[in-house]
């Protein structure tokens, strides 16, 4: 018997309130506000490869585009491969505060939380 199986459900990129809001501040301070949030990842850091944000005013050619919270991400098809799924999330701990990638896809990641592997 056959199956022809699909792909139901387009896992994106979300962003928490917490996250918008910080991510927002500082747009506004850097001077653009109404940007989106660009997610990417390049190869480096101790378990081989590392998420980058940046802000852009608007989508590239081929990018995947999320809307969470309020706040739009723009994502490159090459980069979606590792990112389907993840939560930007931000934490003002006095210790490890900062922004967050929960990726449910990651086999590793450092201590630091900026690198990982798959």
């Amino acid at each position: 018997m056959e199956t022809n199986t699909q792909e139901i459900f387009d896992a994106g990129i979300s962003v928490t309130k917490k996250a918008v809001q910080r991510l927002s501040a500082v747009m506004e301070a850097e001077g653009k506000k109404g940007f989106g949030l660009r997610m990417e990842v390049t190869s480096g850091g101790c378990s081989g490869m590392n998420y980058n944000m940046s802000f852009e005013k608007e989508q590239k050619e081929f990018d995947k585009v999320f809307e969470s919270n309020g706040m739009k991400v723009f994502c490159d098809l090459k980069s979606y491969l590792y990112l389907k799924g993840i939560e930007v999330d931000f934490s003002n701990d006095i210790l490890n505060g900062g922004f967050r990638i929960n990726n449910p896809n990651a086999e590793r990641t450092c201590g630091c939380g900026t690198s990982f592997s798959m």
